[in-house]
């Protein structure tokens, strides 16, 4: 491929050098890089096609364009806005799944009741929040579950889960990890088994033992399931008509035994119609995904704010800023960040993303024709991209593209999309709407990071990720099409999946392949753009994606199947040929077995669909889609009459509707034969063939497929071809026979059977079209003859005729399709129909007359067959009766000028063109010619001059003529406005001189304009201009009276009334004296510019013309004069001031050169003033202020170039620095800023300074005024400072300062300096022209004193280790940090004293002693190893403690003192060392320790802290192990280190004999826990003693604790006074459990036995509960003492066999959930089925109590064998107690009409015992026999009652 193949350093994978290159820290391989040429990168296809080979096997791959490749950037920076997505990224992987709470605990608490027998805790708390539970399941089961989790440590991940951006213990972790033990733990088995047994192939529904009943009762209902606790399920029925349930996705209540009911909302869904759909019933309880994901924890994109591109770049410039700063980080550290923040390592991260923004409506990157090209783009360079290939707008349609077929603009698929991302904006895994392939160009900006898996490994990669996020999955099975959801690559790689990367730079393409995951995220701020488009080899992959589709349930982007029809058809070449025809073989083969298994289920109607109007291009409509699986339905459907909108694919055709697929009806847009032909024209592009054979293939393919299947009917099998060569030979009989339309409807209908399929059914498609169109043409002659007759018999009416045409087309067909006689009959009519017609077309074509013409239609008329000549022949008629009407009211018309001309004209064209003789046109034709005759006069007087008198003569002549002709009225016209003219000047003629205001220009003006306009000559015309000229006069005149004119505008005023003889006017007689005036100022004004007067004198000229209203020439020149002087007083007015000695000082100074400027502008005013002289003054003087201020300067500047150093340099300076401070006071007074006067402080301050530095030569300044002086040195003056003297002097003083900072205490401001240094400088005293011998002296000293202290300091170290001691390291601290120079000596020992010091404050630290105190830690160690002793000495170790009866509190036997010896450990303690505690303790003889207290009731939690308590602060030991270790390296004696040694020895000593106490409690599993009680004592009095804290011991013995506890506890429990439950059993266990104890402990194997014997019985007495009376009495007494000899506390299953041991009414039989109701006299309780009720009466009274009772209107009817066997029974009466229970809490629960007995009415109203329930059950019935004889007649007379009713 030459330069368009990968490099080998770029491209990052095995190539030909096999070299692999790696992708920032992750590790990951790169993509190649492909450099095409000029050449290949002319097609874009071409070139894809061309590296596909090499570049699919990584998914992705980039294409660096050649160099001339510079598109321009179409979008407008300014005006173009955006709108943006918000992205969590820190949620992109690490977030929970989107878990609804409720649901959870719905489902938590069943589980709790029915597995554990407790329910749901309100709260759980953690680290003193609420922990949700559900988040915690959640997680935990993200990371492979609790057992994973425990192993691998993964508590920290899971609590992020939990608790979002907070940071998490250890000791949290732990108790998160309890917390899980204890409550989700068996949860989480319960849950696990679901699933394996779902995946097993388990279904739920009913219990096993009850199936078969519940199958025999249900049968023919429908099923749906419901939740009603555990595991049950309530089947409801429901009507054939009625849906009690409908499903959410298809709306059809149909299939109910597949409807899921959501045991939460209770919606429902079929289990076909979920995404993904069910195969079967899932076990458990199921929830639809709306009550699993809660809304608020819903994650995705959300819309953010709009941006234009500047803000957007100002954000992302932001953000990018707060995570790396000014520095440009590398993309490694980008990339390293990016997936930090998405595993949740960094916090909450937001990010905004311009994503998926559709360029038809916000523009596109790339040029387009239609946009607006910018003016910075030449047009040429516009319209190459604009048509380039490579523009990606233009890709999806370009030849080769399958795409090219599709009509609609898809946004994101055809259209492209444009992205505009900032630093971590990520796109999410996902690969492309149909597996199609995308190309993505980078516009500009920072890069794009891809990652790729290839297509080949899709599947591989969907089960990592499940695996890895399986909440999300499970709470979001399409996950994968959402794109909001990242796995870090290196998760990828450790699975096995290859992942390939790529770097996207501005200018590059990047080309994903079908099906590739891929995703990445942005580097910082770009600008992208991506399409899709498929050549020829997607076609495979874009199959794998509708099924895709189809298996998810989502809806589809376009039709694959419409797809490769319409490309097959119109856009198929050879290389697209091979994947084409495959494509369509599959879709035939699927389409061909889909539509048999449709016949063989018995859907045998069939119709084809209406055809395409735009059949050349995809999605022009759009087709329906199946309701189950949302896929388009182009190639077939199946509908039923039922729903006639719902429409299902072949697939799904079972789920449409529960009709009989009889019903069902097969829709298909193409035959099997049309399909099979598709595949056959695409062949003959890949290969040239012969007609012949391609038809014979084709012809036996189609009949050796369809032949093959067959369909089971009465009596045997048949097959297609059977049944279609059954139905030809039926068809064929049809013919012969008189036709009969149902005969052929019949025969049409069974041919719908057969039209779906292949070649093999064209006879029977041929015969069908030959039956459609016999009937059509039978139908039609019938339906025409009958339409003929009818209108004959009625003779016409209303009714409609039957079109000549149409029976003309029926009759033309030979031969005739069908035997129908009647045709004979009509083709009669036809003949006389065609007859007439013949007889209208000669009418027509010549000339008749009218009366002719009226009896031919007459005859039209009577026809019963519609002629269309007809219309011609009325509309003629009609046309002649008109045409006379207008030509009479013509000719009678007498007014003049009322007929148009243009009519007669009309007229007479239309009476040419009918061809009828009528009288009236030679009279139309007279009246034409007079017309003509006037029209021609008319015209000959307008051609020239038209003279008024000529004009009124002619029309005189026409006045009488009635034809209105345009050219008479237009002279009528021009006589009218002669006349007007003339009659309106005339009245503005009389008017003019009675006018006083002269306002008559404009009517004047007017009637001049309108006189010139007229085409009639008038005499009045001239005399009318003249009058205007004198009105424009007056006019002028009157206007200069009001407004100011010009002197020359009012002189040439004068002249034109003079001309016009108007001048004695009185208007402009007053204008002459204005005039006058005006001249007259104008003379005296130039008077006074000419000479110069004085102010005065031009104020009065300008008041003067304020009474002159005309505009004078020179007033502007008099103005302006005055002005510039006024303007020149004004600036000179801060130096007049400043001239006044009364004047205030001002702030600011006046400038010389200002002044100057003034003074020379006074000298060209054309006014005299007094204050230019002022100035001129006061320049003199600042002029002799400068001249002196220099010779001041020059005098210090020879004073600063002299070199000696003298005695009498001081007075000199002293004398020019006052004359200096002299001359500058009086500068300044002066008001003005002379350049000279800085110069003069600048060299008075450096004179100053100069005088300082000589006073230092005779002291010892301090190192703080001679730094200050250096400071002021560098703020002298240059031309000061660079002079001889200063130089001397600056160089002295640094030297001085040198000197000063070597012999200074150093501080934190100070650095001290070395000894070499200290003698340089010194040295330096001789290299400088000032001498300071004080200093010189200091300094000498200073380095003698620090010679001395280094000899002591190798004196020190030169000793022995034990001379070497603390005090005399201080000593020589103190000392060199007052004297020594910096050295190494200095260095050492500052370190060593340094690093002492913090190992005794850490100690100090530790042991919390004061650190000011020197010997407070040599007693806080000696205190420590006094309480070692003591708890070795209690270990038995140590022999300290000889003495006998010590007390182990204070370890002394004062005998004057009051001891009590513990009774249990024999320990002694003084009274008064226990203190209160032992004030009200039991006697002394029988005293026990707290300790042995404590052990005997099992509590662990009040054992620390006990009188033996070590009273200070207790360190580490792991602490004190750290210190001494690090003391090993001291290089002196320490009394603290060895006494530290001892310490730690001691207490290793007590952690031995620990451990061995603790080692014997840990195995310890015997019954007596006496031996553990007595050792656990000695170790805690031991542990409470020491002044030691160790971790690992205490760890161990809490654990010893807690199951010496747990065993303490259990023992209580299992040996007290009260029986445990069988919950309290269940939770001893699990704690148990949670402390690991053994199996084979005897405390555990007591629980467990306890257990399992207390859940068998409970097990077995619910059973007996609820069997109804099943079980005898007996047997369930013997059941209940059974129960309260259990050592388990079952009193709740006791009282459920109690209230069962109760029985009721006359049938003896436990509560069992039957209506009952009770007697209102003796509250005994009676079935209402028993005793015959139907409804509740008001008041019962039961026939015991009342036999007398002869109303029966209560007692229904009943089964008369019934009746017999309810006189039989003997009812027992409970006793009175227990009636009288029942009683009240009846008539507080329920009403009064209807009593239904609960069973906790029977609880509380037993009493207790077995004797008591045997008594109550076995009591005889105590009434009078005589009432037993009444109850048994009113009985007997019910049945005689029933038996006589009708």
């Amino acid at each position: 491929m030459g330069k368009g193949r990968p490099r080998a350093v770029e491209k990052g994978v095995l190539g030909q050098n096999g070299g692999v290159s790696l992708s920032g820290s992750l590790n990951i391989p790169s993509g190649p890089v492909y450099y095409p040429t000029e050449d290949e990168f002319r097609d874009p296809l071409e070139f894809i096609n061309k590296i596909r080979q090499e570049a699919e096997r990584y998914g992705i791959c980039r294409i660096v364009p050649p160099k001339s490749w510079k598109p321009p950037f179409a979008l407008d920076w300014e005006s173009f806005t955006f709108p943006t997505k918000t992205q969590a990224i820190h949620q992109l992987q690490a977030r929970p799944a989107a878990c609804d709470s409720k649901t959870f605990e719905m489902e938590y608490s069943r589980f709790l009741e029915d597995h554990c027998g407790k329910k749901l805790r309100k709260k759980v708390v953690f680290e003193g929040e609420e922990l949700d539970l559900c988040k915690l399941f959640n997680g935990v089961k993200r990371y492979g579950g609790y057992d994973k989790v425990l192993k691998e440590k993964k508590w920290g991940e899971v609590s992020r889960f939990v608790r979002s951006a907070r940071k998490i213990s250890e000791c949290a972790k732990h108790v998160l990890c309890q917390l899980y033990r204890e409550h989700l733990y068996d949860y989480e088995n319960y849950y696990n088994r679901l699933n394996q047994k779902a995946g097993s192939g388990y279904k739920r529904g009913l219990h096993e033992k009850g199936k078969s009943e519940h199958e025999a009762e249900f049968s023919g209902s429908k099923r749906r399931r419901r939740s009603n606790g555990g595991d049950k399920v309530k089947v409801c029925k429901v009507e054939e008509e009625e849906h009690d349930q409908i499903c959410e996705q298809c709306r059809s209540g149909l299939h109910g035994e597949v409807m899921l009911l959501c045991d939460r909302c209770n919606k429902g869904w079929h289990t076909y119609c979920l995404s993904p759909p069910l195969k079967q019933v899932p076990p458990g309880n199921w929830y639809c995904l709306e009550c699993l994901n809660s809304d608020e924890d819903c994650f995705g994109f959300v819309p953010g704010k709009r941006y234009s591109l500047e803000a957007f770049r100002r954000a992302a410039d932001r953000a990018k800023k707060r995570w790396f700063g000014t520095v440009s980080a590398s993309r490694v550290q980008i990339e390293k960040k990016f997936w930090e923040i998405v595993e949740g390592l960094v916090g909450e991260v937001e990010v905004m993303y311009g994503s998926d923004l559709d360029t038809s409506i916000y523009g596109s990157g790339f040029p387009r024709a239609n946009d607006q090209r910018p003016h910075t783009v030449e047009a040429k360079v516009w319209d190459e991209y604009c048509d380039s290939p490579w523009n990606i707008n233009n890709l999806p349609k370009l030849k080769g593209s399958m795409l090219r077929a599709v009509h609609q603009n898809i946004t994101g698929v055809m259209v492209p999309w444009l992205y505009l991302g900032m630093l971590f904006s990520a796109f999410c895994w996902h690969f492309e709407d149909h597996c199609l392939y995308s190309m993505n160009y980078l516009h500009w900006g920072e890069p794009k990071c891809w990652y790729s898996v290839p297509g080949s490994e899709a599947r591989a990669f969907e089960k990592v990720m499940q695996k890895s996020l399986p909440d999300l999955f499970d709470a979001q099975p399409d996950l994968l099409f959402q794109l909001v959801t990242m796995l870090n690559p290196s998760v990828l790689q450790e699975h096995g999946v290859p992942v390939y990367s790529v770097l996207q730079e501005p200018g590059n393409f990047v080309i994903t392949f079908p099906r590739s995951y891929h995703g990445g995220f942005n580097l910082g701020l770009n600008c992208a753009e991506a399409v899709n488009f498929a050549p020829a080899d997607w076609l495979p992959h874009g199959g794998i994606g509708a099924e895709r589709y189809q298996q998810y349930h989502k809806a589809a982007v376009l039709s694959h199947e419409e797809l490769l029809c319409v490309v097959a058809k119109n856009d198929c070449n050879g290389q697209a040929s091979p994947y084409l025809k495959k494509e369509l073989l599959r879709i035939y083969d699927k389409e061909k077995n889909l539509r048999e298994q449709l016949w063989k289920n018995g859907i045998i109607k069939s119709s084809p669909t209406s055809p395409r109007k735009c059949p050349e291009y995809v999605g022009t409509e759009e087709d329906p889609t199946c309701i189950i699986c949302k896929q388009y339905l182009y190639l077939s459907a199946v509908v039923c009459h039922c729903r006639p909108s719902a429409f299902v694919c072949l697939e799904h055709w079972e789920h449409l509707c529960e009709c009989k697929s009889s019903r069902l009806c097969l829709l298909y847009r193409q035959t099997l034969a049309e399909l099979y032909d598709l595949v056959l024209t695409v062949d003959k592009y890949s290969c040239e063939e012969m007609e012949e054979s391609r038809s014979i293939r084709k012809q036996t393919s189609c009949s050796t497929e369809l032949n093959a299947f067959t369909k089971k009917i009465k009596g045997g099998h048949v097959t297609l071809d059977q049944l279609a060569a059954q139905w030809l030979l039926q068809s064929r009989k049809i013919f012969r026979n008189p036709f009969s339309s149902e005969a052929y409807d019949a025969v049409l209908k069974d041919a719908e059977q057969f039209l779906w399929a292949g070649s093999e059914m064209d006879p029977v498609r041929g015969m069908v079209k030959n039956l459609i169109e016999a009937q059509k043409w039978a139908e039609g002659i019938r339906d025409c003859l009958a339409k003929v007759e009818n209108w004959s018999r009625h003779c016409g009416g209303d009714l409609e005729k039957i079109h000549f045409e149409y029976v003309s087309g029926l009759l033309s067909i030979n031969p005739v399709p069908c035997n129908e006689p009647r045709h004979l009959k009509l083709k009669e009519y036809a003949t006389e129909a065609r007859l007439l017609i013949q007889e209208i077309d000669d009418a027509l074509s010549t000339c008749s007359k009218i009366s002719e013409l009226e009896f031919l239609y007459s005859k039209v008329c009577g026809l019963p067959i519609y002629l269309k000549e007809s219309e011609q022949l009325s509309l003629k008629i009609t046309s002649v009766k008109v045409w006379i009407e207008s030509v009479q009211k013509c000719i009678s018309e007498k007014c003049p000028a009322t007929i148009e001309v243009d009519i007669i004209y009309k007229l007479k064209s239309e009476i040419l063109e009918l061809q009828v003789q009528l009288p009236e046109t030679e009279m139309l034709f007279d009246l034409l010619r007079q017309a003509e005759l006037c029209r021609a006069q008319c015209a000959e007087i307008l051609k020239g001059p038209i003279s008024l008198k000529n004009l009124e003569v002619l029309l005189q002549e026409l006045n009488g003529c009635t034809v209105n002709i345009p050219e008479l009225k237009l002279l009528r016209q021009y006589h009218t406005d002669a006349h007007l003219w003339i009659s309106r000047f005339n009245d503005v003629l009389v008017n003019i001189n009675e006018r006083e205001d002269y306002h008559n220009v404009d009517e004047l003006n007017s009637i001049v304009t309108r006189g010139g306009s007229l085409r009639i000559q008038v005499d009045e015309l001239p005399l009318a201009e003249v009058e205007l000229k004198k009105a424009c006069c007056r006019e002028k005149a009157i206007k200069a009276r009001h407004t100011k004119m010009y002197l020359d505008y009012i002189q040439q005023l004068m002249m034109e009334a003079a001309v016009l003889q108007i001048e004695r006017e009185t208007l402009f007689v007053d204008m002459t004296g204005v005039l006058a005036a005006a001249v007259h100022w104008e003379e005296r004004a130039k008077d006074i510019l000419a000479h110069e007067a004085t102010m005065c004198d031009f104020e009065d000229v300008i008041r003067a013309s304020e009474d002159i209203f005309v505009i004078l020439p020179s007033l502007n020149d008099v103005k302006d004069t005055v002005l510039i002087a006024k303007s020149w007083l004004k600036k000179s007015k801060p130096f007049l001031m400043s001239a006044s000695s009364s004047a205030p000082a001002s702030s600011s100074l006046l400038e010389a050169k200002a002044l100057q400027d003034l003074v020379s502008q006074s000298k060209v005013l054309k006014i005299s003033l007094e204050e230019s002289r002022v100035l001129e003054k006061v320049l003199k003087n600042c002029e002799e202020w400068e001249q002196e201020a220099r010779s001041l300067l020059q005098d210090s500047g020879c004073l600063f170039g002299s070199s000696n150093i003298g005695d009498g340099l001081i007075s000199k300076m002293e004398c020019i620095i006052s004359k200096m401070e002299c001359v500058t006071k009086s500068g300044l007074s002066l008001g003005f800023n002379f350049r000279e006067i800085p110069e003069l402080q600048g060299n008075c301050s450096a004179l100053q300074w100069c005088k300082k530095a000589l006073s230092f030569c005779s002291g010892a300044p301090s190192f703080e005024d001679v730094e200050d002086l250096v400071k002021d040195a560098e703020q002298l003056p240059h031309a000061c400072a660079s002079g001889p003297l200063c130089s001397s002097l600056v160089a002295g003083i640094r030297w001085l300062k040198q000197a000063s900072e070597a012999i200074t205490v150093p501080h934190l401001n100070f650095k001290r300096c070395n000894l070499s240094d200290a003698e340089e400088v010194l040295a330096g005293s001789l290299s400088i022209d000032v001498s300071f011998p004080v200093m010189v002296r200091q300094l000498g000293n200073a380095i003698h004193k620090h010679k001395l202290w280094q000899e002591q300091v190798q004196q020190f170290f030169d000793k022995k280790y034990e001379d070497r001691s603390w005090s005399l390291m201080l000593e020589l601290k103190e000392l060199g940090s007052a004297v020594a120079f910096s050295c190494l000596e200095l260095d050492m020992v500052l370190s060593k004293v340094e690093k002492v010091e913090k190992w005794m404050k850490r100690c100090m630290d530790v042991l919390g002693t004061s650190i000011g105190d020197k010997n407070s830690l040599l007693l806080a160690l000696r205190k420590i190893k006094e309480t070692l002793d003591r708890s070795l000495y209690m270990y038995g170790k140590s022999r300290v403690f000889e003495a006998g009866n010590l007390c182990v509190r204070c370890f002394s036997d004062t005998e004057n003192l009051v001891f009590l010896t513990c009774s249990t450990c024999k320990d002694c303690y003084h009274l008064r060392c226990l203190g209160p505690m032992a004030t009200n303790s039991n006697d002394a003889e029988v005293y026990i320790c707290p300790y042995c207290q404590f052990l005997e009731v099992g509590s662990i939690c009040q054992i620390k802290g006990g009188p033996l308590r070590f009273g200070g602060k207790r360190p580490e030991l792991q602490m004190l192990v750290e210190l001494l270790s690090d003391a090993e390296d001291f290089f002196l004696w320490i009394e603290e280190r060895d006494l530290l040694k001892q310490l730690v020895d001691q207490a290793l000593a007590c952690r031995t004999c620990l451990t061995e106490i603790l080692d014997f409690a840990l195995a310890y599993f015997d019954k007596d826990l006496g031996i553990v009680s007595e050792k656990l004592t000695i170790a805690v009095k031991a542990i409470e003693v020491a002044g030691l804290y160790d971790h690992q011991g205490n760890c161990n013995l809490d654990l010893a604790f807690a199951r010496y506890s747990w065993r303490f506890k259990v023992n209580r429990l299992l040996e007290g006074l009260q029986k445990p439950t069988i919950q309290q059993i269940q939770q001893h266990l699990k704690e148990g459990l949670a402390m690991n104890i053994p199996p084979e402990d005897y405390y555990r194997q007591r629980l467990t036995e306890a257990k399992r014997i207390a859940l068998l019985w409970a097990e077995h007495a619910k059973k007996v509960a609820a069997d109804s009376g099943a079980l005898s009495l007996d047997k369930v007494f013997e059941l209940i003492m059974e129960g309260e000899s259990l050592p388990v506390y079952v009193e709740k299953e006791i009282k459920l066999l109690r209230a069962r041991s109760t029985l009721y009414c006359i049938c003896r039989k436990p509560y069992d959930q039957r209506k009952m109701i009770a007697c209102d006299q003796c509250d005994e309780w009676y079935h209402f089925d028993c005793i015959k009720l139907r409804s509740p009466p008001k008041v019962y009274i039961c026939p015991a109590c009342n036999p007398q009772t002869e109303d029966l209107s209560t007692t229904p009817s009943v089964d008369h064998d019934r009746s017999i066997c309810a006189t039989l029974a003997e009812p027992e009466t409970p006793p009175l107690k227990h009636t009288r229970l029942i009683k009240k809490t009846t008539k507080a629960e329920s009403s009064p009409r209807e009593k239904v007995q609960p069973i906790t009415d029977h609880n509380n109203s037993l009493g207790i015992g077995i004797e008591r329930i045997r008594w109550h059950n076995q009591k005889p019935f105590r009434r009078a026999a005589k009432k037993r004889a009444e109850l048994k007649k009113v009985i007997e007379t019910s049945c005689l009652w029933k038996a006589s009713a009708p």
